[in-house]
């Protein structure tokens, strides 16, 4: 039978959901678990500021509807950021990491970093807030890439930060500055249509190795990071956090889920681990940092930035609507006119 934990009656003193998590606490605290593996998703970063993707009303695909795209998807999609990166870059100026705070959830893996029972972390988050946060860059792997680099898609030139920042904070689309190339530039994040970092192969043969599972806000929807949590050994423990049951987490005796906030379900686990005063402050001192980084301050939020894209791709429709109608009607006056031409006669 796996376990869950929910929204319970203070009157209710102790669940075995309760129990079983203590039970994984103590064993950490006793020093039989070692290596955790750990499995992030959007969720970890919502209390950032970042919708997840598929909520209805409040998620990233379903607050695209104004910019009318053929799928909710097709804004993260090669084939079409290749020759339309607007809508793109709409949600880059409301979610640059420099407008966000690492998450409680962000600063909880890197505790465990710092309580050396790290094993390895994946993340399909492209936001970067663990490495804010001070996970070590060695302990994981930012499998959908991230915003720390970025390059044109088209010819792969390097292109410099300062412009990329410029650009997102002034809500424009950043063109390639080489000679006659112009592709749009991207962060060096994965899109749907391209490879993931050929270091994800190598790095998920470390998740038999874990003695315990900790899966974060993620739907497991998206291959391959969705088949990780398969990988570990049966009779290893494995912790969702999450709003909902995902995967198959939930089928093997020794699953607990925990499901609400991610925040909520973090500290939690600290409260039984004994190390929530540690994960407050490591989490404050961060955030305190964070405030006097400016850079991005003001911008217009999602909402905003996504009304003022759909106007400027409805305003861009109308042109080439009106550039076709216009080539239309000059081919027609062409056409009419070779027709009451006379024709020679032989």
């Amino acid at each position: 039978m796996a376990f869950t934990t929910e929204n319970r009656s203070q009157a209710t003193a102790h669940t075995d959901e309760e129990i079983d998590l203590q039970a994984i606490a103590s064993r950490i605290k006793n020093g039989q678990i070692t290596r955790v593996v750990v499995l992030t998703g959007a969720g970890i970063s919502t209390a950032a500021g970042i919708p997840d993707f598929r909520s209805p009303n409040t998620g990233l695909y379903d607050k695209l509807a104004p910019l009318n795209l053929p799928y909710p998807e097709a804004i993260f999609h090669i084939s079409y950021f290749s020759h339309t990166p607007e809508p793109f870059y709409a949600i880059a100026q409301a979610r640059h990491p420099g407008n966000l705070k690492p998450t409680i959830s962000h600063a909880f893996i890197a505790l465990l970093a710092k309580k050396n029972v790290l094993h390895f972390a994946f993340t399909q988050n492209i936001d970067g807030l663990e490495q804010d946060m001070g996970v070590p860059v060695d302990k994981i792997i930012w499998a959908h890439g991230n915003w720390k680099s970025q390059h044109c898609w088209k010819c792969k030139a390097e292109y410099p930060e300062d412009s990329m920042k410029k650009a997102i904070r002034e809500g424009e689309v950043p063109y390639c500055q080489q000679p006659e190339c112009g592709g749009a530039v991207k962060p060096n994040v994965v899109f749907f249509g391209q490879s993931l970092p050929l270091e994800f192969d190598e790095k998920q043969k470390l998740v038999p190795e874990a003695d315990l599972m900790l899966v974060m806000g993620t739907s497991l929807k998206v291959a391959p990071c969705s088949q990780l949590p398969r990988l570990v050994k049966e009779g290893t423990p494995r912790v969702l956090i999450n709003i909902e049951r995902s995967g198959d987490i939930g089928s093997r005796k020794e699953d607990v889920c925990v499901l609400g906030s991610c925040d909520d379900g973090v500290r939690k686990f600290a409260d039984k681990l004994g190390w929530r005063d540690e994960l407050e402050a490591l989490w404050s001192s961060v955030v305190e940092t964070k405030k006097d980084d400016r850079e991005f301050e003001g911008v217009p939020s999602l909402d905003e930035c996504i009304a003022k894209a759909a106007r400027q791709m409805d305003e861009r429709l109308k042109i080439s609507n009106g550039h076709k109608r216009m080539l239309e009607s000059h081919l027609g006056n062409k056409l009419a006119q070779i027709k009451a031409k006379p024709t020679m006669q032989p």
